[in-house]
């Protein structure tokens, strides 16, 4: 049976593409575990990192402790030696070689210690000590710590200086217990369910600072861990280093690092509230200001605008139209005027420059005409002005509140009532009815309608 090629949907990897994704299924499929064994292949480059095979009596490990974690350890690790190695599995990528990269390194007679530590943490996980749902709120603001740890150790002093800094409001109670040799667990408990009892604190720390295994053992005690389980009040637990780890810090409400972290995750940071307080302060200042001051810009705006709609303003101004549109006819009319003046000097004046006698008569009676025409002339355009100024004056006298009948207006009628609008409703002897504002007067026609249009 041949092979046959993989088609265009298979993926084909390269040993780099393989490596990296094992690598990422191993590191995400392992958390961190401790393995024992016996130590060979040792190396120390000068770069500081360890470098080591860890074996049993069927197989074997690569194993890398890095210079940063091999400075930490109490010991110095040689072949042949029975150890407990604390690591992360992976694989290094150019060789496709798995290993366990190394974080912690304790001598084999720490092996019984660290067994027991697996034994108890996974029967208290079975039993859901470690559950989420138990874990309680710790208060934002508390009035009143209790604090269960040595009264002479740095952790003690570590503690107070942080809450005076942080949040000095805060009162203090310490609960003194022993945190270290065979009495520590007893008092733990002892300190632990006095200050739960007693409710002075609206939280509790428990801490102590750093140590080996042996030395933060009176945390992973069973009764002082089922007496955290226990308590109403939240606790915090600070105990050891960042790389320490107690079976009171699975149980604990909040684990911190250090001592000086658990006083740091109970209190908020009085002197950045402070700034924040007062930062906001100003700005709430600030917006005030400037709301202010923008509702009195719309107040201003309004006002102006209240006064350019006015109604007195808009009097003043058509008051103001009316005169100008005086003195404008007015100046059209005498610019006329002037014209025609001028016109009828020029005439007489080439009037007078000729001599012959007849060419005068004839003149003379052109002349008289003329003057006749002109004059009929200026006094239509005289009388056309004024009506243009008539009917200027009366639109705006329109908008006055005055009755239109107030202002000169008349209707003539028949004596059957009937408007007279039309020439030809106008006959000589005709009897009419003139209707005015508060009363009315009977006429008669006494001469047929002229035309008042100028020819």
């Amino acid at each position: 049976m041949s092979l046959a090629a993989p088609g265009p949907e298979t993926r084909v990897y390269r040993p780099a593409e393989l490596n990296r994704e094992v690598r990422l299924h191993i590191e995400a499929g392992f958390p961190r575990l401790w393995l024992s064994g016996e130590i060979s292949n040792l190396a120390r480059p000068p770069s500081g990192h360890l470098y080591f095979t860890l074996k049993d009596e069927r197989a074997q490990i690569r194993c890398a402790l890095f210079r940063g974690n091999a400075a930490g350890i109490g010991f110095r690790p040689e072949n042949g030696m029975q150890v407990l190695v604390r690591g992360r599995l992976g694989l290094y990528e150019p060789r496709g070689d798995y290993q366990l990269i190394a974080d912690g390194l304790l001598e084999a007679g720490a092996g019984a210690l660290a067994e027991a530590f697996e034994a108890l943490k996974k029967k208290l996980e079975g039993e859901g000590l470690f559950e989420p749902a138990h874990k309680q709120e710790l208060p934002p603001w508390p009035e009143r710590i209790s604090v269960v740890t040595s009264p002479s150790g740095a952790a003690i002093r570590d503690i107070l200086q942080t809450l005076a800094r942080r949040w000095p409001r805060a009162k203090v109670r310490i609960y003194p217990s022993q945190v270290q040799g065979e009495t520590a667990p007893a008092e733990l408990v002892r300190a632990l369910k006095a200050a739960d009892r007693h409710g002075f604190g609206q939280v509790i720390l428990l801490a102590r600072g750093g140590g080996s295994l042996e030395d933060l053992w009176a945390f992973n005690d069973e009764q002082l861990v089922r007496a955290l389980h226990a308590c109403k009040t939240p606790v915090i637990s600070g105990v050891g280093h960042e790389t320490d780890v107690t079976i009171a810090d699975f149980v604990a409400d909040l684990r911190a690092p250090t001592p000086t972290a658990a006083a740091v995750a109970a209190t908020p940071d009085g002197p950045e509230l402070l700034k924040r307080l007062r930062r906001l302060d100003t700005e709430i200042g600030r917006s005030m200001q400037r709301r202010l001051q923008e509702g009195m810009q719309r107040l201003d705006h309004a006002e102006s605008r209240l006064k350019q709609q006015h109604p007195e303003r808009r009097l003043d101004e058509l008051a103001r139209r009316r005169e100008e549109l005086s003195r404008r006819a007015e100046g059209a009319i005498k610019r006329q005027l002037d014209a025609c003046q001028r016109r009828l000097q020029g005439l007489e004046t080439r009037l007078a420059g000729r001599h012959p006698r007849r060419q005068i008569e004839q003149l003379g009676q052109q002349i008289s005409t003329l003057r006749t025409r002109l004059d009929r002339a200026a006094q239509f355009n005289l009388e056309r002005r004024r009506q243009q100024l008539a009917s200027v004056v009366r639109a705006l006298n329109s908008v006055s509140p005055l009755a239109v009948l107030e202002r000169g207006y008349a209707v003539v009628r028949s004596d059957s009532g009937q408007a007279l609008t039309q020439r030809d409703q106008f006959t000589k002897g005709n009897k009419i009815n003139i209707l005015m504002d508060e009363f009315e007067v009977d006429a008669e026609v006494l001469n047929a309608p002229r035309d008042t249009r100028l020819e």
